[in-house]
């Protein structure tokens, strides 16, 4: 025993002294444990030698859980130690299961010493450094989980001479290069999953002489663009294939289809093109097909789908496929068909409605007509069906639909459906989202549809349907949008609707609404848009609206209003939007209305009368006041003779008295004023000679209008780069002009351009870069303006403020990486777009650059900020920042203590999963965010409508993987 310790630590010692990772500090700390053990021994203790080599881990990992404190060196074997499991005859180790154990620490190459370890799991921990290559030395090994670490480097080619090996999960590191040759040799692997790495050269062909593998994932490495090895048909043993995300292009090669014994075929988020090739109709055993995301044309395959009787979910969305879907494939007990965003035609076949466990269909944005299947969901618990963008032109909404009483989502917008809803549908208790606008359904709304209590999105505009809203929409009690303009509802809109906390939107313009607004109306706290233009409402605006905090939009044009405006309205500080044209108020402009950015005004066509505000009584607001012959103010043609006559008069008398006074003072000081003018004229036209302008659109203005208007009052925003003005142009036209820092401020008396030394990088880039952008979703840059000590951006206007002002704080710069990398900028550094302190991705501080992984870094610190009403940096965290502080105090103090106590206590499932899908986006391995497609994906799922499918990485949680419903639907 004396010697075997002897060699032991001696060995041990030569281990560590060759170890990169460890310091030297280490080093001593392990030579001294070791030298404890070895006389503790002498001194009587009997722990065997194995247990010896478990203590020799302890030493090299951070174990903060304690997951070690049962290891005892007291005891005689390790048999008893926790997540330790021993041959019930023999007592030796043959499996150490340390996964989520929160340890952190190189690999332990010492474990290779226990001769009879068949199974090792450090999975979900934080295992650092390269994987050495004598983890040959683990001989025994079957089953090697190391899955969701911190290791790097290439992969070692020795694995492949374990020769026992049956499973090997390296998914959610940060290895790197290529497969490695030697894989091609393995005699027992079953299992080969390196999920979400940065391996790169193509699919190695090798692979496919691994004739024992049952399971094989890729999924998710950036491998250089290839075709899938046809050599891969050869591993007719293999159930799982998912090759998901790997940078693949080509055809689908035929021999897949000899792989009799696949269950599951995923080649989704790729490039393949081509048809479908009919030998996968030969996959007798396979459960779930998914090819989404790709460029795949053709039509499906019209024959060979009998053959499949196990296939139950099938996903081919987003490609290009044409024709029409095969009848023989609706005769399959199909649970899940998504074959959206294709250009499928021809009818639904009616064999769909026979299935018996069907609980999703989308197959929005094809070209389908005719009739949904009359049958559509009396054999299927539905849950999902979203049918819009189509060509369905005849038929009516099938009464079965919800007769399972599964049903959560109904979207059938932008189709020519007509007839009346069924009324079995208010009987489905679980709806939460449904869309039928832009249809031809006509007749009363059922009662109880109306007050279905999971709704929160309700959407029957642009339809002929009648009748009233029925006062059983005090049910309704999560609903937070009410769409149903362009219809022919009609009477009083009933006090109900002040019942409903939760509303958000409440668009009813263009029906025949009478009577007055409910006093109840200004119950809504959480109201953001009120639109109910071109009805036939009367009275007065109740009052009580300075409760509408969060209001945004109010048109209530094209109505029978009547008396004063209110002078509340002065007070609803987000209001944006005011459009109260072609009513019959009377009286004053409330003066309040001074207080508001309003983007758009409009009261023209009532009776008020008076004077209009100074602020709006300028030319450019014209518009907004005409047709109320009683309103006068400083904008030729607003006045009346009479009341022109007599405000003129108050006009000419306040004149006279300010010419007797000024009288006594203008002798004095004429002659410097005249010289001051002059000199400054002759400066401005000096200084504004100097400036050059860059478009980038077809302007109707010039610099001077920007540059006239660069003053205080207008400032609506400062950030890192500069301050932002909102210029009126005489056209009446709004822009947002950004005037860059300088180096150091001097300001002249005079009040012009600030002058110094200016940033020129982050000019550079942002012209560069938003210039020759084209996209819904980014502002648009109009042109800038230059001189030498000073430069301006100038952007079209966004009236809704920013998502900062929503969210307390001042947002990152983020989201601009993925443009600046399109058009050969992704190798620049980030300090020319460093964003905001806390919204920065980590790695930024050692690459210094960008990627799209920084941009879900950024948009996750937002998710935090919305789930826990904080800032992303705050005195309170001490040197963290908000993610640091989610972490800690989760770790801490729980979940309570995270949560924003102002958020609604009933939606703490919801909630939470926001908060789940943040720190995903934030964690600190770029590599382990997931794509802003999944994001988008998972936030709509929160409400829990998609079902859980089995996570086929071993790294994400059901709830979260990228499944067949990952993309979302247009409605």
């Amino acid at each position: 025993m004396e010697g075997q310790n002897k060699l032991f630590v001696k060995n041990t010692t030569i281990a560590i002294s060759h170890s990169p990772s460890l310091s030297l500090s280490k080093q001593q700390c392990f030579f001294c444990y070791y030298f404890s053990l070895f006389h503790s021994t002498q001194q009587g203790q009997s722990l065997n030698q194995e247990g010896l080599y478990l203590q020799g881990v302890k030493p090299g990992f951070d174990d903060p859980d304690g997951v070690f404190s049962t290891w005892n060196d007291r005891d005689e074997n390790p048999c008893n130690w926790h997540r330790v499991t021993c041959d019930s005859v023999t007592q030796s180790v043959n499996s150490l299961d340390l996964s989520s154990a929160n340890i952190a620490g190189p690999f332990p190459s010492v474990l290779c010493r226990l001769a009879n370890l068949t199974s090792l799991s450090l999975y979900n921990n934080s295992v650092n450094s390269t994987l050495p290559e004598n983890i040959s030395d683990c001989r025994s090994l079957e089953h090697l989980n190391l899955a969701q670490n911190l290791l790097t480097g290439e992969i070692p080619k020795s694995l492949a001479e374990l020769p026992n090996l049956k499973h090997l999960d390296l998914a959610g590191n940060n290895f790197s290069g290529e497969i490695p040759a030697t894989f091609g040799g393995f005699r027992q692997l079953e299992v080969l999953s390196l999920v979400a790495n940065l391996l790169d050269g193509e699919i190695p062909v090798f692979i496919g002489n691994v004739s024992t593998l049952k399971q094989l994932n890729l999924s998710y490495n950036p491998f250089s663009p290839g075709r899938i090895p046809p050599e891969l048909g050869n591993l007719t043993n293999l159930e799982a294939l998912w090759l998901t995300g790997c940078n693949l292009m080509g055809p689908i090669p035929d021999s897949l289809g000899r792989l009799g014994r696949l269950i599951d075929l995923d080649l989704a988020l790729n490039d393949l093109v081509g048809p479908v090739p009919s030998s996968l109709t030969e996959l007798s055993s396979v459960v779930q097909i998914e090819l989404y995301n790709n460029s795949l044309t053709g039509e499906l395959p019209a024959t060979g789908w009998s053959n499949m009787t196990k296939l139950r979910l099938l996903d081919a969305s987003m490609n290009e496929l044409t024709g029409t879907i095969p009848d023989e494939l609706c005769s399959l007990s199909l649970e899940s068909l998504n074959l959206y965003e294709n250009q499928f035609q021809g009818k639904l076949p009616e064999n769909l409605a026979k299935s018996p466990n069907l609980y999703e269909l989308r197959l929005f944005s094809n070209r389908l007509t005719g009739e949904l299947p009359k049958d559509l969901g009396k054999n299927s618990p539905l849950m999902w069906v979203d049918v819009s963008s189509n060509f369905f032109f005849s038929g009516e909404i099938p009464a079965t639909l919800c007769e399972k009483g599964a049903l959560k989502e109904l979207l059938m917008i932008h189709n020519s459906f007509s007839g009346e809803i069924p009324a079995s549908l208010g009987d489905c208790r679980k709806l939460s989202r449904v869309r039928f606008g832009y249809n031809n359904f006509s007749g009363a709304v059922p009662a109880r549809l109306w007050g279905l209590p999971r709704v929160y999105l309700l959407e029957l505009t642009h339809n002929s349907f009648s009748g009233e809203i029925a006062k059983t929409i005090a049910g309704a009690a999560n609903l937070s949008s009410l769409i149903i303009s362009r219809n022919r509802f009609s009477g009083d809109i009933p006090a109900e609707i002040g019942w409903l906390e939760n509303l958000v939107e409440f668009t009813g313009s263009d029906n025949q609404f009478t009577g007055s607004l409910p006093a109840s109306i200004v119950n809504l706290g959480q109201l953001e848009r009120l639109d109910l233009h071109n009805n036939s409402l009367s009275s007065e605006i109740p009052s009580g609206i300075h409760s509408w905090k969060k209001i945004n939009d109010i048109n209530l044009a094209d109505n029978d209003f009547s008396g004063n405006i209110p002078e509340e309205i002065g007070s609803l500080m987000v209001l944006n939007y005011l459009d109260l044209s072609g009513n019959q108020f009377s009286g004053k402009i409330p003066l309040g209305l001074q207080n508001l950015k309003l983007n758009q005004l409009n009261l023209s066509s009532n009776r008020l009368s008076g004077n209009i505000p100074p602020l709006y009584a300028k030319e450019v607001y014209k518009n907004s006041f005409l047709g109320n012959p009683g309103l006068c103010g400083d904008i030729a043609g607003l006045c009346d003779a009479k009341n022109g006559a007599k405000n003129m008069g108050y006009v000419w008398l306040l004149r006279s008295i300010f010419v007797l006074a000024g009288l006594v003072f203008i002798v004095g000081v004429v002659w410097f004023y005249l010289k001051y003018r002059n000199f400054k004229k002759a400066k401005r036209a000096i200084d504004k000679s100097k400036w050059t302008l860059m478009s980038f659109h077809k302007l109707g203005f010039g610099e001077h209008e920007i540059l006239d208007c660069l003053d205080e009052d207008n400032v609506i925003g400062s950030g890192s780069s500069g301050k932002v003005y909102k210029v009126v142009l005489s056209n009446g036209e709004a822009v947002a002009v950004k005037k860059l820092w300088v180096g150091s401020k001097t300001v002249e008396e005079s009040g012009d351009v600030e002058k110094g030394p200016v940033l020129n990088n982050g000019f550079e880039t942002e012209v560069e870069t938003l210039g020759k952008i084209r996209h819904k979703n980014i502002v648009k840059l109009l042109c800038c303006c230059t001189a030498r000590d000073c430069k301006l951006l100038v952007y079209e206007y966004m009236p809704n403020g920013s998502l900062g002002d929503l969210l307390r704080t001042r947002l990152a710069d983020f989201g601009v990486a993925k443009a600046v990398d399109a058009i050969g900028k992704g190798a620049k550094s980030m300090s020319v777009i460093a964003g905001s302190c806390g919204y920065i991705a980590p790695e930024y501080a050692y690459t210094l650059r960008v990627n799209e992984k920084s941009d879900i870094y950024s948009f996750g610190v937002v998710l935090l900020e919305l789930v826990t009403g904080r800032l992303p940096v705050d005195p309170e965290f001490g040197e963290k920042d908000l993610v640091k502080w989610v972490c800690t105090t989760l770790d801490q103090k729980g979940l309570d203590h995270v949560l924003d106590p102002k958020l609604d206590s009933c939606f703490k499932e919801e909630i939470c999963k926001v908060l789940h899908i943040g720190l995903l986006c934030t964690s600190p391995l770029p590599i382990n965010r997931p794509s802003m497609r999944r994001v988008v994906k998972m936030l709509q799922e929160v409400g829990g409508e998609s079902q859980s499918k089995t996570a086929k990485d071993g790294k994400l949680t059901p709830y979260y993987y990228e499944d067949a419903s990952d993309r979302g639907s247009v409605a």
